[in-house]
C-alpha cells in the first residue's frame, strides 16, 4: 500500500472536513476575542449631566465633542434623579457640578463592571484639570470587594451555558443527533430541564453561599440560571436535530465565539467594539451576565429584555427540536462503523 493509499485510510473525506470546520472555528475563536478585547474603548456611554442652567448646554456640548465620542451625555433635573437612573440602569455613570465650589462629583456604578467605573473616573479626573477642578468618586453601585473586577456575575453564566451544551450533545450523541421520535424529543427536553433547575441551583449555591463571590437573590439567580441552562442546551439541540453533529460546532461559535467575547463581562458592552456591542445582548451570555449583575447590584432593574431574549432561545429552540423529531428521515449511520467501512479494503 502506497503513502497516498495509507493517507486516504488514516483520513477520510468525512473526517477530513470535520478537521477543516475545527480549524474553522479555531480561527474564529482567535479573530473574536481579539478582536472584541484588544482594544477596549468607551463608547457612547449612557452619561448624565446635572449642573446650573447655563453651565448645562455648555458642558453637555463639549462632552459630545470629546475624541472618540467616548461619552452620549444627556442632562440630568438633579442629583437624586441621576442616582435612579444608574440604579435603574438607564445610564453608566453622571456629573454633578457645584456651582458654589471647585469639586464635582462623579457617579459611577462598579457592579456594572469596574473597567467601566475606573475609565470614568480617570476620563474626568483629566478633564476638570485643566479647569483648576477636581472630581469626588461616589460609586451608586459597588461591586463586591469579593467580587474582582465585577467578573463573578459573567463567569457564572459562562458556567451555566457550558453545562447548557454540553448536556445536550451528549443527549445527541448517545442515541443520534436527531430524536427518532416525538416521544423522544420530548423525553430529551425533560432532561435537560431537569438539568437546567439543578445547575441553576448550584450555580446560585456556589457563588453565593459558598464562595461569597456575588451578592443577590439566590431564588433568582437560581431561576436566571435556569433559563440560561435551558435556553442555551434547546438550541444546541436544535442546532444539532437540523445539521448533525456539526450542529455541536455551530453552538460552540453561537455561545462560545460570538457569545462570550460580547457578553460584556471583561469589558461592559460600551467598551466592546460596535459589532461585539450589537450582538450581545440578543445572544445568550450577554444577556445573562446583563441579568446576574442586575440582580446582585442594581435591585433587579431593567432585567425584562434580556429575559425575553432568553425566553425566545429557550422556545424557538424546543420547538425546532420538537418539529425536526416529527420528520420522516433515514436511519442515522453509526459514525464509527462508518468510519470503519471507509477504511477496510
Amino acid at each position: 500500500m502506497t503513502l497516498v493509499d495509507e493517507l486516504k485510510s488514516a483520513v477520510t473525506p468525512r473526517a477530513a472536513l470535520l478537521v477543516v470546520g475545527v480549524f474553522a472555528l479555531q480561527m474564529l475563536f482567535i479573530a473574536s476575542y481579539v478582536g472584541a478585547l484588544h482594544d477596549p474603548k468607551p463608547r457612547d456611554v449612557p452619561f448624565g449631566v446635572v449642573a446650573p442652567q447655563p453651565v448645562t448646554a455648555t458642558l453637555t456640548g463639549r462632552l459630545e465633542k470629546l475624541p472618540g465620542d467616548p461619552l452620549d451625555p444627556r442632562t440630568v433635573a438633579s442629583a437624586d434623579a441621576a442616582r435612579d437612573q444608574i440604579v435603574n440602569r438607564e445610564i453608566d455613570g453622571a456629573l454633578i457640578v457645584d456651582p458654589a465650589g471647585r469639586t464635582d462629583t462623579l457617579l459611577v456604578a462598579s457592579g456594572g463592571g469596574t473597567v467601566l467605573s475606573s475609565t470614568l473616573e480617570k476620563m474626568f479626573t483629566a478633564l476638570e484639570a485643566p479647569q483648576g477642578r477636581t472630581v469626588r468618586t461616589v460609586d451608586v453601585a459597588p461591586a463586591s470587594p469579593k467580587d474582582f473586577d465585577g467578573l463573578s456575575a459573567f463567569y457564572l453564566v459562562v458556567g451555566w451555558c457550558v453545562g447548557g451544551y454540553i448536556c445536550a450533545a451528549i443527549l445527541a450523541i448517545s442515541s443520534g443527533s436527531r430524536p427518532a421520535n416525538l416521544e423522544r424529543a420530548i423525553i430529551r427536553l425533560g432532561v435537560l430541564a431537569l438539568y437546567s433547575v439543578l445547575g441553576g441551583l448550584g450555580g446560585a449555591i456556589i457563588v453565593g453561599p459558598i464562595l461569597d463571590a456575588l451578592p443577590g437573590s439566590i431564588p433568582a439567580l437560581w431561576g436566571l440560571g435556569t433559563l440560561v441552562v435551558f435556553a442555551v442546551g434547546a438550541t444546541t439541540l436544535a442546532l444539532q436535530s437540523l445539521f448533525g453533529i456539526v450542529g455541536i460546532g455551530l453552538a460552540i461559535l453561537l455561545i462560545v465565539v460570538a457569545g462570550n467575547p460580547s457578553a460584556g463581562g471583561a469589558f461592559p458592552l460600551p467598551m466592546l467594539p460596535p459589532f461585539w456591542n450589537a450582538i450581545g445582548p440578543a445572544l445568550p451570555p450577554g444577556a445573562g451576565t446583563w441579568v446576574a449583575r442586575s440582580i446582585a447590584y442594581f435591585k433587579g432593574n431593567d432585567v425584562t429584555g434580556s429575559l425575553l431574549v432568553l425566553s425566545a432561545w429557550a422556545v424557538v429552540g424546543s420547538v425546532v427540536t420538537v418539529v425536526m423529531s416529527t420528520l420522516k428521515r433515514k436511519p442515522e449511520p453509526d459514525p464509527i462503523a462508518g468510519e470503519l467501512d471507509e477504511v477496510r479494503p
